[in-house]
């Protein structure tokens, strides 16, 4: 089969390797229809590394994925071949202390598709995975919304773990990307139309205000504290973080009401941020880190299957398995508009 591996920084290659093959009753294996491109893709293709989780090449990334179940082992009752699929990338291992408390994202034996040390990638044409990964979607989503239920999933836990009981509440997202656009699109489906958007490239900022967003700014442009105040007096309730970036945590920090609370989703590159003590303490701001989803893989298929939630409107690019470097270069330079780039194979 094909399969697409990073052989250094910013180099990709197209190889040949035999096709996966089930080694378990619960294993299904999956014909790929749709991958997304994901920031953490980006990282580990322009960096080399995510943290401490450094990629030992030739290795595969990729983790966005929907496909066609060709095979399925014998303990496999939910799903069955010619069903589409989406998959969750994380496989827990549903026996250590994470996973009995409910809480297999943070499982101890965790692996990942298309992290380093754990699992290959999925830029390739086929991939095997334990059946409760897959969530069977056939007639109710096309393939590409498919792939785009994982990114969606990390908007929809984050505003979850955000707890907004108001549907009055203010809100404000820094980062435009399709992870905050996803944040964005979950609060809209909530009632939470009070959302402002911050991120300095203007084709984002248009695309956040299609999706929904009640105002803008360009941090670039304008006072960010200042223009917030201009629309919200007393400042947000809830601040989402999802460009990884340190002045965004430093303003988000500031347009924050006492009592508010940060969510951060974004990935710094030097996986370090600074924060003013004395303004967080003295307001009592809580600060809630998002590690990927839990459990909410079902509530973004139905969001996306009721058309409460367009996934699709942050899609900007599509293309084909052997233009994968191609899409990672535009990707990773923000070139020609892009926002989301799709891998399709058919």
């Amino acid at each position: 089969m094909k399969k697409v591996v990073l052989t250094g920084i910013r180099e990709m290659q197209m190889t040949t390797t035999p096709e996966p093959v089930l080694l378990q009753e619960d294993e299904v294996k999956i014909k790929l229809v749709s991958i997304g491109v994901c920031g953490s893709d980006i990282h580990y293709y322009s960096e080399g590394k995510i943290g401490s989780q450094v990629v030992e090449y030739p290795f595969a990334v990729g983790h966005e994925c929907s496909g066609i179940v060709e095979e399925a082992g014998a303990g496999v009752t939910h799903v069955k071949p010619g069903d589409l699929v989406v998959v969750d990338p994380a496989v827990h291992c549903g026996h250590c202390d994470q996973c009995l408390s409910g809480r297999p994202h943070t499982c101890r034996n965790n692996r990942f598709l298309g992290c380093p040390g754990q699992l290959e990638g999925c830029l390739s044409e086929y991939i095997v995975m334990p059946s409760f990964t897959c969530f069977p979607v056939s007639g109710k989503l096309n393939p590409v919304q498919a792939a785009l239920i994982e990114p969606f999933t990390i908007g929809v836990y984050t505003v979850n773990l955000a707890e907004l009981k108001q549907p009055d509440a203010s809100a404000a997202i820094f980062g435009a990307g399709p992870i905050g656009l996803s944040v964005l699109l979950k609060l809209l489906a909530d009632g939470i139309t009070n959302v402002g958007v911050i991120e300095p490239l203007e084709y984002r900022l248009k695309k956040a205000k299609e999706i929904g967003a009640k105002y803008l700014i360009n941090p670039e442009k304008e006072d960010v504290e200042a223009s917030v105040k201009k629309q919200e007096e007393l400042l947000v309730d809830v601040v989402f973080e999802a460009s990884g970036e340190q002045e965004a945590v430093t303003n988000a920090v500031k347009i924050l009401k006492p009592g508010g609370k940060l969510l951060l989703v974004g990935i710094p590159p030097s996986a370090q941020y600074t924060f003013d003590m004395d303004l967080m303490r003295r307001k009592e701001l809580t600060i809630i880190n998002v590690r990927r989803q839990n459990h909410c893989v079902e509530e973004a298929i139905d969001l996306v299957v009721s058309g409460k939630a367009d996934v699709e409107k942050m899609v900007t690019h599509h293309f084909s398995l052997e233009e994968t470097p191609v899409a990672f270069d535009i990707v990773e330079g923000y070139k020609d508009g892009a926002i989301k780039a799709m891998i399709n194979f058919s």
